[in-house]
């Protein structure tokens, strides 16, 4: 019997998940871990970097910029890649990207080497990121996509807490450029992953049609304990011509919900990455040691880990978009809390804990909002370039604080700047309209 392509994804939709698409989401969530451990590594070893060089606020800014600079580039230069040859692919070529820049890290000899290579770390990390969230909300069915989402972004956390933990460790043993090779090993390691447990991208397979598409869609399907095609699924409706473009994202169909998630991407990366990167700097010169500003570090991570979690079961009884502008009203509050509470460190931990709850839980949202948002045949692309927003906001706010910094704003200010930021993205997401039409 012939099925064309909607009725074999509505199939997958209906049926029970198997191991192997539960196995595919691990993967995913791995990679995110990569990205929650590179981002922080820079922040957690930035007292003993800049101490190392002499360095002023503006300089660690750029430093703790380079990074998400190159995972901008990653998203929105790389991610439409993946709608061409394929999100597989584009993980295992960014992952070698990645743990080159990541090792070649711990051999920089002044802080432009360190930011030129982190700019390539960033490009593969950023790369990656886009295709893995993708995969993992491709190989979940109706009833656990948003969970997958949710675990997937949880990796970020798991990353951010494995590498407080680790930096500690080996940072007060070894020195900051251990830290790097540490990253850049396990970096390579994934590549391994990848290789062994993560299929191409299902729908990928019924757009892009190759040679072996037939029997390499049967393998899956088979694995995915569902039965396998005499032929081809129809085609799904998909503007024939060149190579798919950032333009497909911008039709009259998408732009309103495209330009409102690009805004919801900005505000919640740029406050995020603020967040992460300045807060255990600042917490030290505010009289904390640097331990204590790492643990506070890792609790926001493990706050997070929680956050992703609950959002993800949430959102299968609720509507995703009240969630969002909840969690986004809860985070802006939080943020203005911050600083009055720094006097009591048990607060303090406390306060990190509920801001990576619902902070964490925000770009956990935005994610799955973004996949919601956009058809298979033009999803890398999509959540790829709200992704690039998003890190462009977040390379442009560690930057913004550093200057505001040496020109004598203090933490307060930083952090009532960051709340009104952030309910600002809250307002974006409340105007985005989810229509029934578009494959979930």
């Amino acid at each position: 019997m012939h099925t064309d392509s909607a009725e074999l994804r509505a199939r997958v939709d209906g049926s029970p998940m198997s191991r192997m698409q539960w196995s595919a989401i691990v993967v995913c969530m791995l990679l995110n871990v990569l990205d929650g451990f590179d981002v922080l590594v820079m922040s957690y070893t930035s007292a003993a970097v800049s101490q190392e060089w002499s360095l002023s606020g503006s300089q660690l800014g750029l430093l703790l910029s380079a990074g998400l600079v190159g995972m901008a580039w990653g998203s929105l230069l790389l991610a439409p890649m993946a709608d061409r040859i394929g999100r597989r692919a584009l993980i295992l070529a960014c992952l070698v990207v990645a743990a080159a820049g990541m090792l070649g890290s711990a051999l920089s000899q002044d802080a432009v080497q360190l930011g030129l290579l982190r700019v390539l770390t960033g490009v593969g990390v950023g790369g990656i990121l886009a295709s893995s969230n993708v995969i993992a909300a491709e190989y979940a069915n109706g009833r656990w996509r948003g969970l997958a989402v949710s675990l997937n972004v949880a990796g970020y956390a798991v990353g951010a807490t494995a590498g407080g933990v680790i930096t500690v460790a080996l940072q007060s043993s070894s020195g900051w450029r251990s830290v790097f090779v540490f990253g850049g090993a396990g970096t390579a390691m994934l590549i391994g992953a990848v290789l062994w447990r993560l299929p191409e991208s299902l729908d990928f397979l019924l757009t892009q049609r190759s040679p072996r598409a037939l029997d390499r869609l049967n393998e899956l399907l088979l694995a995915m304990k569902q039965p396998t095609l005499e032929a081809m699924p129809d085609r799904p409706d998909t503007p024939a011509g060149p190579a798919l473009t950032v333009r497909q994202v911008l039709t009259p169909q998408l732009r309103r919900n495209t330009l409102l998630t690009w805004v919801g991407f900005f505000t919640a990366m740029s406050t995020f990455y603020f967040v992460t990167s300045w807060t255990p700097k600042l917490l030290v010169e505010a009289g904390l040691s640097a331990a204590q500003g790492i643990t506070w570090g890792v609790w926001l991570a493990l706050g997070g880990i929680f956050g992703t979690m609950v959002l993800g079961l949430l959102a299968a009884r609720f509507p995703l978009k009240h969630l969002l502008v909840g969690y986004t009203l809860a985070t802006a509050a939080l943020l203005a809390l911050f600083i009055p509470a720094i006097s009591t460190y048990g607060l303090l931990l406390a306060l990190g804990a509920l801001i990576g709850l619902f902070l964490n839980g925000c770009v956990a949202g935005l994610y799955a909002l973004a996949l919601s948002t956009y058809p298979p045949e033009v999803r890398a692309t999509g959540v790829g370039w709200g992704v690039g927003m998003g890190r462009i906001g977040s390379l442009v706010s560690p930057l913004a604080a550093g200057g505001l910094l040496d020109s004598g704003w203090g933490p307060g200010q930083l952090y009532l700047a960051a709340a009104v930021v952030f309910a600002v993205g809250g307002l974006a997401v409340h105007a985005v309209r989810l229509s029934s039409r578009v494959p979930r």
